[in-house]
């Protein structure tokens, strides 16, 4: 049987194990919801024509949710972008803003379509535009399902969230044959810019897959974690076991996100760039049935300390919830910002005051609550009342001092402790006194601090009570074109 050559490109997307861009937008949207426009516009190269001029734009729905797509072909012309394709693409996004719906690009791309020159570069900027004058407008998601380099890489790096596929994406501004023709260097395609590689190290990569498949259900999930359920839906998570969560020592580490889900409701936690930074926990959850989104420090990792890129992963994220209305919940057990040579030379000041910027200017609904330690300026950041918190709790073993107890005692005492006969154990009864007189949380609780003392257990039902508060929450911030964050 002789194949016809839209069957042969199809049957090669396959052996790559990549769908072609129907097949992409039939497995991501619910079944029968697609529409397709713009559909006859084809563009040219002498004798060549190119239908749809790579790319299929459209509307359909998530979970019921509206939702604008574009969809990259590899199959027409390996997905260049020309001048069509910019249009359709600039159109569709266009549209999205005036639904005031997300905007979802499936990039499959093998760059500017270089015999239109000029005007392929030109068609990037007009995309580019749109990704930043509707950021904080509309979400944007970004899909990457095959090669995406050179300038075609920073759209996505304009939009809120990145998907990319295990050893079928690529993201890099030079890809590996020029990267060695400059520099000498070998590289491969994954170690350059794989999935792997953007979800751990570069942090561009916001959630990474083994398959298409699972890819477009993990976007599903974005989407359905961003909406209410019925109350009635909800599951609630036994919240007696809290009481018995943290360890009995401590100095000892417990992942972050067993306390995630012993507040939310269950299965709801979505979480968000789980491969970086990941002292830090970011991510979707449902409370009552009401999305919020949740920062945790987790002491499981680097101590739950906030460097450069925990910095940098908690500020996006609290700024992308500020913009769409998510109520801020944070859980916060600091032992401060890491020290170190490294992090200073890195800008851990500049990326520090990144995260203080992000929750001072936020005006949705915020609440901390203090698991077990909160220490010098990362209390002040990570969402106090001195930034804005609408309320902060915490937990009865909690403290909070200007710096730990091991260190205060060691400065403030140190003449004492090394004249002692027995140094250590003089240190033991000074921290014992200064975690007494300076860290209890009942002093930070009589300064107005803390809002309440809570117990574990009671964290669910009080968090419910407190967003329902502050629920039409009415805070706006000084007149001004736009403040400065610190990037």
């Amino acid at each position: 049987m002789i194949q016809s050559e839209e069957q042969k490109k199809k049957e090669k997307q396959h052996k790559k194990e990549k769908k072609t861009a129907q097949e992409r937008l039939d497995e991501l949207l619910d079944s029968g919801s697609w529409t397709e426009y713009q559909q006859f516009t084809a563009g040219s190269e002498q004798d060549k024509s190119y239908p749809n001029d790579g790319v299929i734009i459209g509307v359909g729905t998530i979970h019921g949710v509206k939702v604008c797509v574009y969809a990259q072909d590899f199959t027409v012309a390996g997905g260049s972008l020309g001048k069509i394709h910019a249009q359709k693409i600039a159109w569709i996004m266009d549209l999205a803003y005036d639904m005031n719906a997300p905007i979802i690009g499936l990039n499959d791309s093998g760059g500017a379509r270089i015999q239109e020159g000029i005007e392929a570069l030109s068609g990037y900027g007009s995309i580019f535009y749109r990704n930043a004058t509707y950021s904080g407008v509309i979400p944007q998601i970004s899909l990457i399902v095959g090669p995406c380099a050179g300038g075609a890489v920073y759209s996505p790096a304009l939009t809120d969230f990145i998907f990319m596929v295990e050893k079928t994406s690529q993201m890099f501004i030079t890809g590996p044959k020029v990267v060695q023709a400059v520099t000498g260097s070998a590289s491969c395609p994954e170690e350059l810019g794989g999935a792997a590689m953007h979800a751990t190290i570069s942090g561009n990569a916001h959630v990474i897959s083994q398959t298409e498949e699972q890819l477009f259900q993990q976007v599903r999930a974005l989407i359905c974690a961003w909406k209410t359920v019925q109350t009635s839906d909800v599951i609630a998570p036994n919240v007696k076991q809290m009481d018995y969560l943290l360890p009995d020592d401590s100095k000892k580490g417990y992942d972050s996100k067993k306390v995630i889900c012993g507040i939310v409701d269950v299965d709801s936690f979505y979480e968000i760039h789980e491969k970086f930074a990941r002292n830090i926990v970011v991510g979707f959850a449902k409370l009552n049935g009401e999305p919020i989104g949740i920062i945790a420090t987790n002491p499981k990792v680097k101590a739950g300390c906030i460097d450069v890129d925990a910095s940098d992963k908690a500020a996006r994220f609290v700024r992308f919830c500020d913009a769409f209305g998510h109520p801020l919940l944070v859980l916060e057990d600091v032992s401060g910002f890491m020290p170190g040579v490294d992090q200073e030379q890195a800008g851990l000041i500049r990326h520090g005051a990144k995260i203080i910027y992000a929750f001072a200017t936020a005006t949705v609904p915020r609440i901390t609550v203090v698991t077990r330690k909160a220490y010098g300026g990362a209390f002040v950041a990570l969402n106090s009342k001195a930034i804005g918190a609408d309320f902060v709790f915490a937990w009865p073993a909690s403290e909070i001092s200007v710096i730990g107890p091991e260190g205060a005692s060691s400065i403030i005492y140190a003449k004492e402790i090394h004249e002692s006969a027995n140094p250590e154990q003089t240190k033991k009864e000074k921290m014992d006194a200064y975690r007494k007189q300076y860290a209890s949380i009942y002093k930070a609780a009589e300064v107005g601090l803390i809002d309440d003392i809570i117990s574990p257990s009671e964290t669910r039902e009080r968090l419910i009570q407190s967003f329902a508060l502050v629920v039409n929450k009415k805070r706006s911030l000084p007149g001004r074109k736009h403040g400065n964050i610190p990037l």
